[in-house]
């Protein structure tokens, strides 16, 4: 009889999903401890949500989309109910307060970050797992709430290792964006997204490329046809007016450029009443970040829709204005990182009562491999490595033991458990990126002494020196020291000493 050939699994990850190996981890979680420092300092309190939520609490607030279970991970639970895997923060904190609401003190003011999920089709940089990291105000009405939240998304930028002139926080107001519907006629009211849509892409096509689209439509490089939103030329003409509003002469920056924006909207929108309302804001929240002194890290703009869902009121993006290279000299852009604004609608699918709120999101994973590819975030990296090595198996509790010493001191350390002799220990220590390999073997037990091996030193050292008899007899990169001064030695060497 044929014997039944084991069955293995083959290694592979899920379609648009990743590992996050130790290097990304340590940029993300050091990103997000600067943030939650920020939120923490300003009066805001951490909440966890669960990962899962009933699909009707996410309702038509999908992104992009109208209908429930679009775009999420969903499954019934053992009562035949729908649940879906959030896809952002903001959705479950809305549930969140309206089934709290008497309890909470308001405005409700939370940070969080986690994992959010979204059941879209992957590409290049597009995953369907990834970290956000949100802070939110519910039950803040009026705009002074909404440029707390802009001067907050500014001090991230800081607290994230950014310079003023590196980053910058656009400001546009949805209610403006209604002000031009409502100057196009009711005829226009059904191409809506597809009008915001072309707005939306402004950065990356320019006025050319949005005047396609809010026409007849765009062919782009590959040949893939975009439809338009069918709009006449005076329509057109409408829409590329308010957008140009924004444009302004590069001379102007700061609280001079954001004047003479406001300045155009009253002009053009001051007869609407969506207009009217924006604008006003829009002057308390430049009053609001002239005082905070954040007059030289914000800017109106015009172009910035910030999703299609669910915002109401001003919203923002963070655009990171600092430029990496690639390995060919080529400039790295990296847009926008993060955003946010007003979303007075959201809490009232529960409760049936008006409750305002604002907040500011970044993905985290995004802004912290920009961060990287700008060498910000010094906390990222990870604190010296010393590895023990291993010399003699029957000593294993003696290496264990250093290895607490070194960890009770302060320093990051491990006994090395792999088997194999000192080569191939060494050979790990330097996989490991290791700083220092301690080496006690009989001769150092007896003599009370340990060999030290500065890796990082020698590494250094070996590619400067050609010398290899000079080499031999130096060896500064490894020295000897008594068993009681392995601590102090590794700290002096650290430290410069």
């Amino acid at each position: 009889m044929a014997k039944t050939k084991a069955f293995r699994p083959k290694a592979r990850r899920p379609r648009g999903f990743e590992d996050r190996s130790a290097h990304v981890l340590r940029a993300e979680r050091a990103l997000v401890s600067a943030a939650s420092a920020v939120y923490e300092q300003w009066g805001f309190e951490p909440l966890e949500t669960p990962a899962f939520e009933y699909a009707d609490a996410l309702g038509k607030f999908l992104p992009d989309e109208e209908r429930p279970n679009e775009g999420v991970f969903a499954m019934q639970d053992d009562d035949d109910q729908w649940m879906a895997l959030r896809y952002d923060l903001t959705a479950p904190l809305a549930r969140f307060a309206a089934e709290n609401f008497q309890d909470l003190a308001k405005p409700f003011r939370r940070y969080q970050f986690g994992e959010v999920w979204r059941n879209e089709k992957p590409g290049p940089g597009r995953f369907r797992q990834f970290v956000q990291c949100d802070a939110d105000s519910v039950g803040a009405p009026g705009p002074a709430a909404d440029a707390e939240m802009i001067a907050l998304a500014s001090e991230v930028m800081g607290s994230a290792g950014l310079s003023e002139g590196e980053y910058v926080i656009r400001v546009n107001d949805r209610r403006l964006l209604d002000g031009v519907l409502e100057r196009l006629g009711d005829a226009a009211s059904e191409k809506r997204l597809r009008v915001l849509r072309a707005i939306d892409k402004m950065d990356r096509l320019g006025l050319e490329g949005v005047e396609l689209l809010l026409g007849e439509g765009r062919k782009d490089e590959s040949g893939d046809f975009t439809e338009g939103a069918g709009l006449d030329a005076d329509q057109r003409r409408h829409v590329l007016s308010f957008i140009e509003a924004g444009q302004v002469d590069d001379a102007l920056t700061g609280a001079g450029r954001n004047a003479e924006v406001l300045k155009r909207l009253t002009q053009a929108f001051g007869d609407t009443d969506a207009g009217k309302l924006a604008v006003a804001d829009l002057e308390t929240i430049t009053s609001v970040l002239d005082v905070l002194g954040k007059s030289d890290n914000w800017t109106l703009d015009t172009s910035v829709v910030r999703g299609l869902g669910y915002y109401t009121g001003p919203v923002f993006e963070a655009e990171l204005l600092a430029e990496a290279q690639y390995e060919d000299g080529s400039p790295i852009r990296f847009g926008s990182v993060g955003g946010g604004g007003r979303y007075d609608d959201l809490v009232s699918r529960f409760t049936g009562q008006a409750v305002p709120a604002t907040g500011f999101s970044f993905g985290v994973s995004r802004f912290a491999a920009a961060l990287s590819a700008l060498k910000r975030l010094d906390a990222a990296k990870a604190d010296p490595l010393v590895i023990i090595v291993a010399a003699e198996k029957d000593r294993m509790a003696d290496y264990f033991a250093l290895a607490a010493d070194l960890r009770g001191a302060g320093l990051r350390a491990e006994a090395f458990i792999g088997g194999g002799n000192m080569g191939k220990q060494l050979k790990y220590a330097d996989r490991r990126d290791a700083d220092f390999a301690v080496i006690i073997g009989s001769d150092e037990r007896e003599a009370g002494e340990a060999q030290i091996k500065d890796l990082k030193l020698g590494a250094r050292l070996a590619a400067e020196i050609t010398d290899n008899k000079a080499w031999r007899e130096d060896q500064p990169a490894q020295f000897t020291v008594s068993r009681d001064q392995i601590v102090s030695a590794i700290k002096a060497r650290l430290t410069g000493g």
